[in-house]
């Protein structure tokens, strides 16, 4: 397998070990990193991912010298959620400013749109935000990796609480018509298994260039579903759960994590109407009681003051930036004096039990040369109009 033999060099002995090695965008001072986010555009409000991990960074630096006595820079472009927009930034990251690692892109099409040129350039294509099933595939795709639970492994996890709690279901699917949308049908459909062809009683789709989903919510409401697995992102997932809710459809709606964020999604939406919304929850809510004393939580709101004083700390765009930062500086310090591309990749593919800052209980980070799914099993929590609820079950995807 291609990401076995990129493992698989061999470890120097004696003073080899401790001799320095840099790839493009690292030095004995510096570590550049690039990515590119919808700064602009449909999905605007994600790209406050950005800002989180661009401060997290900063405070790296500020507050420890950097990683390993080197500071740490992310060069984050906007991309508008645009795949032409999202090769051109790329391009730019790695032949203009000669980036050490793409980190952090957003998006199924736009991470689709330079996956195969990363992987000719090899240059480590990591943690980025799309959990489609591609991403896993190490044998012919050994620089890229996700940062986030599949796609396919969060849907199923959807179905099979689903099927656990409203066995006679009738479910509608509202699906944005590209990869993103095709991935977590597919998966829903998948673990629904047989009854996918009797349970699921309409499916409607958008563009993410549509100005409103006012017919397709329509359409589905006229099918008499209880059910609502709205897989929409930005406001299109917004204008959904409110249209749901004013034309009074009350079904239990279920949403991908990209679009669960409370300030971000819901409460444009309306937050009486997104009241029931169930997502997958890997780490710990801002503004949630329970974790009011947390040591992390207290630290993350300590960090959102500092550095990024204009935004609300309560969006899970920024605490998931803020996570997703704390995952690859970890990688970086695994590096050690050998920042060369494939060392960067091969730290990348070997994380044991890494536990983020705002981490679930029991929720930790493994990859391994042969499946680089950094998340196995997940847990549901659902909106009650002010935060989040975690459910009980622990559901393996």
């Amino acid at each position: 397998m291609a990401a076995a033999a990129l493992l698989a060099a061999p470890i120097l002995a004696g003073p080899a070990q401790a001799q320095k090695k840099h790839g493009p965008g690292a030095s004995d001072t510096e570590i550049r990193l690039g990515q590119s986010l919808p700064y602009s555009g449909p999905l605007s409000a994600l790209g406050l991912v950005g800002k989180a991990e661009q401060a997290y960074f900063r405070m790296l630096n500020d507050t420890q010298g950097g990683i390993n006595g080197r500071k740490v820079t992310l060069l984050s472009l906007d991309d508008g959620y645009s795949p032409p927009k999202t090769v051109e930034m790329t391009r730019r990251l790695v032949e203009k400013e000669e980036v050490l690692a793409i980190f952090s892109t957003l998006g199924t099409p736009t991470n689709t749109a330079i996956h195969r040129y990363l992987n000719q350039k090899k240059v480590p294509h990591l943690f980025l935000l799309s959990g489609a099933d591609k991403w896993n595939d190490p044998a012919k795709y050994p620089w890229t990796m996700m940062g986030m639970a599949a796609y396919r492994t969060e849907a199923g996890v959807y179905a099979q609480h689903i099927l656990k709690t409203r066995p006679d279901a009738k479910i509608a699917v509202l699906v944005q018509n590209d990869d993103f949308g095709r991935d977590y049908l597919e998966g829903f459909k998948a673990a629904l298994g047989d009854k996918a062809k009797t349970v699921i009683v309409a499916e409607a789709s958008y563009e993410n260039t549509d100005p409103t989903v006012e017919s397709q919510m329509i359409q589905l409401q006229n099918s008499g579903a209880d059910v609502l697995f709205s897989i929409a992102l930005g406001k299109h997932q917004s204008m959904a759960i409110r249209k749901a809710s004013e034309s009074g459809w009350k079904p239990q709606i279920y949403v991908p994590a990209g679009a669960s964020s409370i300030p971000g999604v819901l409460r444009p939406a309306g937050a009486d109407n997104a009241v029931g919304a169930t997502t997958i929850a890997l780490g710990k809510i801002p503004g949630d009681p329970q974790w009011d004393s947390d040591p992390g939580m207290k630290a993350y709101f300590a960090f959102m003051q500092k550095y990024l004083p204009g935004e609300n700390p309560l969006d899970t765009s920024a605490s998931g930036g803020y996570g997703y930062s704390a995952l690859m500086a970890h990688v970086l310090k695994a590096c050690g004096d050998d920042l060369s591309r494939e060392n960067v990749i091969r730290k990348a593919a070997s994380i044991k039990s890494f536990v983020g800052p705002l981490a679930l209980p029991g929720v930790t980070v493994n990859t391994s040369p042969d499946s680089y799914l950094p998340y196995r099993q997940l847990r549901l929590q659902r909106f009650d109009g002010t935060t989040y609820k975690l459910l009980d079950d622990v559901f393996d995807g």
